[in-house]
């Protein structure tokens, strides 16, 4: 079993980097967050938010959840069970939680999030051919996809182009809870 160490963004990060034989200023260049936070987060200093994270993903192009501990699955089945590894581990508007880590023969993410009262969470782009697909479980979201706003309530879903810009905003009193299938193409 891997220390806890191993499970830390910071450790994945610095890895990715390194294996790419990027500088701190090539990464903060790539991925739009800066050199200092880049290096407070390799150092386990700074606990990354959900919406850093994903600028991180997305520069480096690698999926979300692989900045996030879970279980890994059984060879012959996986079992979906609530987890409890969410990010970020304190309070943030948004909490993602992974349903199934990225499986790179199927290329997709499955994430849980919660999206707090008032919030809004705007998404870079992701790399061209990235797909979303977003289903609501719990009250109603506000999503933008290149600028046009949909209203999403409990049973509704979108499926978009997540290569461009995206945001997603809670205008309501409680919490709005959705599901994000992220489906990665294959490499070029």
């Amino acid at each position: 079993m891997m220390s806890d160490s191993h499970l830390q963004p910071g450790f994945t990060l610095k890895a990715l980097r390194q294996s790419r034989g990027w500088s701190l200023a090539q990464a903060a260049e790539e991925t739009g967050v800066s050199k200092a936070m880049l290096g407070q987060i390799e150092r386990n200093e700074s606990s990354p938010t959900v919406a850093t994270l994903w600028k991180i993903a997305t520069g480096f192009n690698v999926p979300f959840s692989l900045f996030i501990p879970t279980e890994r699955p059984c060879e012959s089945a996986t079992m979906l069970r609530s987890s409890r590894t969410r990010w970020p581990q304190t309070q943030d508007s948004m909490q993602v939680t992974p349903l199934f880590p990225y499986d790179p023969q199927f290329r997709f993410d499955m994430l849980a999030i919660e999206l707090a009262s008032g919030a809004l969470s705007n998404s870079s782009p992701h790399d061209l051919g990235v797909i979303e697909h977003v289903v609501i479980t719990e009250g109603e979201l506000q999503l933008a996809v290149d600028g046009k706003w949909h209203t999403l309530i409990a049973g509704e879903g979108l499926r978009f182009q997540a290569d461009c810009p995206h945001s997603y905003r809670n205008d309501g009193e409680q919490p709005v809870k959705f599901h994000c299938l992220i489906h990665y193409p294959p490499p070029h």
